[in-house]
């Protein structure tokens, strides 16, 4: 897959099948799409083009509150490289973009500079200045300008419509294993392994505190989960806790992985978490040795998981 990262970067050899969107999360809803896409191309008679934009719009359209999103803009490009697309595009959304008018953005872009042959796009997709066209009105553009359009339907999609907004809703509720069905992937996030206060190898429970790479990536309800990582190829399995160590008297949030069976130094690594389940809720204990117990039966309760999980492999 060629990453470009402007529509002005780009020059067309070839007719292109093309879909356009944030795809935040590339859930299953959105894989629906990029398999009609590849599929559409008839083996290389034309280019699968996914157009996506960075900042988020919604970033530079809703300036009052923070955007968490479900990707980093890394995290997207691997998840998308999977599905076989030749090309991909992050074009820079800004002020001047957003202002494009729905038949400027369909003439000048999708087919003078994309050379578009066809468009895949989802029922409720909504582009052009103040988002003001919808479905209807590019299917009398791409009568205007010679292209097809492939409307996918929430039905196609999923029995019940998957969207971005639903996952990042059971994220923040601690309901992982649900975002992970919608997501047909398991929730993960990547960072640094900083040095801490390294208070848990004191109680025999060492962990990676890990430093998020993008502040604007999503991180779930604060808890314990059972996660896991891939360390020099091989697939580790361990507990994280997400929040502020209330028992000994943290005040800043932190990120903790405990691997069970790594003894290898980590520190400045980047490493990957993906998430499988919530286990409870963070909770400040009377003592030092009450949260020992605790995290002791955490520890039982993981391990008895992981072994359902793997069992007949």
């Amino acid at each position: 897959m060629k990453v470009s990262h402007s529509i002005s970067s780009f020059n067309a050899t070839k007719k292109t099948i093309i879909t356009l969107g944030t795809f935040d999360g590339v859930h299953l809803g959105h894989q629906a799409i990029f398999k009609k896409l590849v599929s559409a191309t008839e083996n290389g008679t034309y280019e699968s083009f996914v157009l996506t934009f960075y900042p988020h719009p919604r970033m530079v359209l809703n300036q009052e509150g923070a955007m968490h999103l479900l990707n980093t803009i890394e995290e997207k490009t691997i998840l998308l490289e999977k599905f076989g697309i030749d090309h991909l595009i992050v074009h820079p959304f800004d002020d001047a973009f957003s202002k494009l008018s729905a038949e400027a953005f369909v003439k000048n872009i999708l087919v003078d500079q994309l050379n578009i042959h066809k468009i895949i796009i989802g029922y409720d997709h909504r582009f052009g200045e103040n988002r003001s066209a919808n479905i209807t009105d590019l299917i009398h553009f791409g009568k205007q300008y010679n292209f097809e359009v492939e409307q996918i339907n929430a039905e196609e999609i999923n029995e019940i419509t998957v969207s971005s907004t639903k996952i990042r809703t059971a994220l923040l509720d601690g309901a992982i294993e649900l975002a992970n069905q919608y997501l047909g992937y398991d929730y993960f996030f990547s960072g640094t392994v900083m040095k801490g206060k390294q208070l848990g190898r004191t109680i025999g429970f060492p962990t990676a505190n890990i430093k998020l790479s993008e502040t604007y990536k999503l991180i779930p309800k604060n808890g314990v989960y059972i996660v896991y990582s891939t360390l020099n190829n091989k697939r580790v399995y361990g507990m994280m806790n997400i929040g502020h160590n209330p028992t000994v008297g943290e005040n800043n949030k932190t990120i903790e992985v405990h691997y069970f069976d790594v003894n290898e130094d980590l520190y400045d690594k980047i490493i990957t978490v993906a998430f499988l389940k919530f286990i409870r809720t963070e909770e400040k204990f009377d003592s030092i040795d009450a949260l020992k117990i605790q995290l002791n039966k955490d520890q039982e309760f993981s391990k008895n998981y992981i072994e359902t999980l793997t069992e007949g492999y």
